[in-house]
């Protein structure tokens, strides 16, 4: 029963690498976005946007293919940096409410709330609460997947997609589980689903038709796995494999900027937020790095690194001003600012004052 007392969320960004293009470039905005190679030299399709998808281009596609099923479609090139740094502002927002993260891929992470730094005993709350953060903070949407193991809460997480929140409590998990397509099990391609059909088994409940000792035989661990998740059986804890490099933010403007003051205050807001992340982790760097991207997309970076501890805002804010003072403007307009705290250490006092959660509170809603 231990399993079912957990709180587990699974954040799922929708269609990551195209929107964040679609974010960066209000050109892109309401059109088929395929991130990728070129279709004229045997490229493969990375991700794509909602809009992209409605004509049947997936990931993994042939850019080629793509390019037949959609010729509207604008081809991008992937800025793996930009978005691992995006990827990266999603994941301090994550270590607010707890440290026990998963990350398994740069858009995608189970988070573990039983116990959170919120002190919040709705895992729904806090799944509605990141969303919102991230949508306000990062400018994209995600999925929400929220249950008492991994196998529900990525399930769930998937289930609405886009912009979804879906919460499998356990009263639930049969009724829900019984009608799931059998390619939605973890574990289930197209090889294991193709024979699983021809054994009449298509959905969650059909499972059931077969003892575990059956499937083992037919599956081996994959039988095992299919037995227990049919009964929203998995017992896998959420694992905090991800060491933390960096904590930053940064911002893409609604309009350019040209003025040193307007780029002050904007960077003053940046560093209030990297404060309190910084703070909530009992964390500090030695290494700053100031990000500015002009009208014309060109990247500028410059970075200093410093023997003290740069945690709180005053400090941070004076090394930016003299980091600014080397980015050459010739004239230009600024689209994008941000700023990275890297070098991390753990400071040596300890900020885990909240509450233990007794039996009943983890009973109580998700």
């Amino acid at each position: 029963m231990l399993d079912k007392l957990r709180k587990i969320i699974h954040i799922d960004m929708d269609a990551f690498y195209a929107s964040v293009e679609q974010r960066d470039n209000k050109c892109f905005r309401g059109k088929p976005v395929i991130v990728g190679g070129d279709p004229s030299k045997r490229g493969v399709v990375a991700t794509c946007s909602y809009e992209a998808r409605k004509y049947g281009v997936h990931s993994a596609m042939a850019s080629m293919t793509a390019y037949k099923l959609c010729p509207n479609a604008i081809f991008v090139t992937p800025r793996m940096e930009v978005y691992k740094s995006v990827s990266n502002e999603i994941m301090d927002i994550f270590h607010d409410y707890s440290d026990i993260i998963e990350p398994l891929s740069l858009d995608e992470a189970f988070i573990d709330v039983t116990e959170n730094k919120v002190n919040n005993l709705s895992a729904t709350i806090i799944a509605k609460e990141i969303k919102k953060r991230i949508y306000n903070e990062v400018g994209i949407t995600a999925s929400a997947g929220v249950s008492y193991n991994k196998f529900l809460a990525k399930i769930a997480s998937d289930y609405k997609k886009p912009n979804g929140l879906t919460v499998i409590e356990p009263k639930n998990v049969g009724a829900f589980l019984d009608k799931l397509g059998i390619e939605k099990f973890f574990g289930v391609g197209k090889v294991t689903k193709n024979r699983l059909n021809n054994m009449g088994i298509f959905k969650g409940e059909d499972i059931k038709n077969f003892t575990e000792s059956e499937l083992i035989t037919l599956f081996k661990d994959k039988g095992k796995l299919l037995y227990d998740f049919s009964r929203g059986i998995d017992n896998r804890s959420v694992n905090p494999s991800r060491k933390r490099k960096s904590i930053g933010n940064e911002t893409t403007l609604r309009e350019d900027i040209e003025y040193i003051d307007e780029m002050i205050n904007i960077l003053d807001q940046l560093a209030d937020k990297i404060e309190k992340r910084l703070k909530q982790s009992n964390i500090s760097g030695k290494t700053i790095t100031l990000k500015v991207k002009f009208s014309d997309f060109q990247n500028l970076t410059r970075r200093i690194t410093v023997n003290g501890k740069i945690k709180d805002k005053n400090n941070i804010m004076l090394y930016v001003g003299e980091l600014l003072k080397e980015i050459p403007m010739d004239n230009k307009k600024v689209r994008l600012l941000g700023i990275t705290i890297s070098n991390l250490d753990k400071d040596n006092f300890s900020n885990n004052e909240h509450s233990q959660l007794n039996f009943k509170n983890i009973l109580d809603e998700f």
